[in-house]
């Protein structure tokens, strides 16, 4: 993907995707995916409740967070993909964390979520034809076409993969 066909969207959105967006879309899917899943299996269940500081999501909560977007994002790709043209609202990632419930989960349970998850949206993405990729619509205000939402699913698992490194272990 060329960084012109970003260019346009917020910095917000940018930063989930520059880092990503020289690999090819489903070689980004797989890898950044499999990054992530293999980190949080090195993470002992002991330490999934741990925030690094107050008022901070917890492990299990980051876990939680990637795998909610992840669907959400997935379906956005899906309801641009097939044409449809009614927009799509955002989401408070707050109040999705909040409600999820993830610190009562085991993380290999998560674990095993994510890998399932991260194996269906690369069908996802490997079923749409380069027609499809390209295809735009209206998700959270902003025009995105299925192909941003790809590689913003990559960066948004590396994101929270590099966050978790660098203040939770």
């Amino acid at each position: 993907m060329h960084k012109d066909d970003f260019a346009h969207l917020p910095d917000w959105v940018q930063r989930y995707l520059k880092p990503v967006n020289e690999v090819p879309l489903i070689p980004a899917l797989i890898g950044y995916g499999d990054s992530f899943i293999e980190l949080l299996k090195q993470i002992p269940e002991s330490k999934g409740s741990y925030a690094y500081a107050e008022g901070k999501w917890t492990i299990k909560e980051v876990a939680g967070h990637v795998i909610d977007c992840e669907r959400i994002l997935a379906f956005r790709a899906l309801h641009i993909a097939r044409g449809d043209t009614h927009p799509l609202p955002g989401f408070d990632q707050d109040d999705y964390v909040a409600n999820a419930n993830a610190n009562s989960r085991k993380l290999h349970e998560m674990v095993n979520e994510m890998a399932h998850l991260r194996a269906s949206t690369i069908d996802l993405f490997s079923s749409f034809t380069d027609e499809m990729l390209r295809q735009k619509g209206s998700a959270n205000g902003l025009v995105l076409s299925a192909e941003i939402l790809g590689y913003f699913i990559a960066g948004h698992a590396l994101h929270h993969e590099k966050i978790l490194r660098e203040r939770y272990l």
